[in-house]
């Protein structure tokens, strides 16, 4: 036996009487819906349930797996001291999803245990299984800032080590939706809160699996969704399965979105391979992008590559265009990664006697030297996407008005304080986002006052 049955559920702690106090009648069809899963669940009577949460321990770059042979917790955070849950950790199927992951370099293990208590998204799904079953061991696993299909390949070999063990094995996807629904809600409103909540439970239902990956970063934070993630480890785990998909609820009453669907595993299919289908378009994608770049971004990729690989700084390269080399500017190189940005270091004025010089120094340093990220792996140079931009002469402005999110670039000063973002980026819609991210990047306050300039840019993708 391996993987039987999986579930997407919210961890609302509202949605418990003990916590709730009545107000959890507001959300009658999501309590329904939780009791036909965890029914379901008692019926199945798994060996181990592996459970996926936004609460667990979380890193940038690491999937953390609970360790010890059990654990505590209980919902003393929101006043129900009394509501309180064990658990037994499943530990050879912990080990043997480590031994996988090892063997595999995948970022993946025990590491890094910061709390051994039970979070609310763990807590939550697991005081409604346990009215139905208690026959079972726990696998809990964290989520993590690496792309989506990192987190699908982790299901993969969640259903790996089902199948090598044996276990009748239950996967539990604990993730509310957006928190932006509504002004009063969480984190206010936000458009694109509904438009998550619509397109999620469109996928969800119709286990459509491969959509999962079509969703931006920039767009998922816009939402304020929670468990994006934990749904993309649940579809891996389901890779090649034929499912019977139900949704059973959805509903967003205080402002945040609960959706509970049901899988059935009945049989196997190999179409639903999605992470194998959507890295087959990526790299059709990326050979697509690379076959288009232009003499600036060559020469940044190609700085890249030998760096990375050797470790020297190329020299200008002969037959270059006559503005890269006659031409002085200040130059940002962009990198991403699955889009995701990897890397981006630039200069403001130029600093070396060239374009082609500046481009050299600051692929190297976006490759290499930007805090906010490892060293760029050769087994990463494939998949990178680069875009360089030159930087026109900056210019003052008095106002915001002036500025312009698509057009201009934008240079915040404060004292000795300075800082740039470039125009047309990604998840930067307005001025003041754009103002507002610039003083973070400088290290100055939200409501201190700045001098303003502004500069347009020629990207070269």
């Amino acid at each position: 036996m391996a993987v039987i049955a999986a579930f997407m559920v919210p961890h609302p702690p509202i949605i418990i009487p003990e916590v709730g106090r009545g107000e959890e009648k507001k959300i009658q069809r999501t309590i329904d819906a939780y009791q036909t899963v965890a029914r379901r669940i008692g019926s199945l009577k798994p060996d181990t349930i592996v459970l996926f949460s936004p609460h667990q321990v979380m890193y940038s770059d690491y999937f953390h797996i609970s360790p010890r042979e059990s654990a505590s917790g209980d919902l003393a955070q929101f006043h129900a001291p009394k509501v309180q849950l064990r658990v037994q950790y499943d530990i050879k199927f912990v080990e043997q999803v480590c031994r996988l992951a090892d063997a595999a370099g995948f970022p993946a293990g025990t590491k890094g245990e910061r709390d051994r208590e039970l979070d609310h998204g763990t807590m939550v799904p697991l005081y409604f299984v346990n009215q139905y079953t208690t026959d079972y061991q726990l696998v809990r696993i964290g989520l993590s800032g690496l792309p989506l299909k990192m987190h699908y390949q982790l299901g993969q070999y969640i259903q790996e080590a089902a199948k090598l063990l044996g276990r009748t094995t239950v996967l539990i996807a604990s993730g509310d939706l957006s928190h932006r629904l509504k002004e009063d809600g969480p984190y206010g409103y936000r458009e694109e809160g509904p438009q998550y909540d619509s397109r999620i439970m469109d996928v969800m239902e119709k286990a459509a699996f491969g959509e999962l990956f079509r969703f931006s970063e920039e767009f998922c934070e816009k939402a304020g969704e929670c468990g994006h993630r934990s749904f993309t480890i649940m579809a891996g785990a389901l890779d090649q399965l034929k499912v019977e998909a139900e949704a059973l609820a959805y509903e967003g009453v205080f402002g945040v979105g609960y959706g509970v669907c049901s899988y059935m595993v009945c049989g196997s299919d190999t179409d639903r391979n999605f992470r194998q289908q959507f890295e087959a378009k990526e790299r059709a994608e990326i050979a697509r992008h690379r076959s288009q770049e232009d003499a600036y971004v060559q020469l940044a990729r190609k700085t890249i590559e030998n760096y990375v690989r050797t470790g020297e700084k190329i020299a200008v390269p002969d037959g270059l265009p006559e503005e890269l080399c006659s031409q002085r500017a200040g130059v940002f190189v962009s990198i991403k990664e699955n889009g995701s940005l990897r890397g981006c270091i630039g200069t403001i004025c130029a600093v070396q006697t060239s374009v082609a010089e500046e481009i050299i120094e600051n692929a190297i340093s976006a490759a290499c030297r930007d805090p906010r990220f490892l060293p760029i792996r050769q087994e990463e140079l494939d998949e990178l996407v680069i875009s360089v931009d030159v930087l026109g002469d900056a210019e003052t402005v008095d106002a915001p008005d002036k500025l312009d999110v698509r057009r201009y670039g934008v240079i915040v000063t404060k004292g000795s304080k300075r800082g740039l973002l470039l125009p047309n980026l990604d998840g930067i819609d307005t001025v003041e986002e754009q103002i507002a991210v610039a003083k973070r990047k400088a290290g100055i306050g939200e409501a201190e006052a700045v001098t303003l300039e502004r500069f347009e840019v020629v990207r070269h993708f």
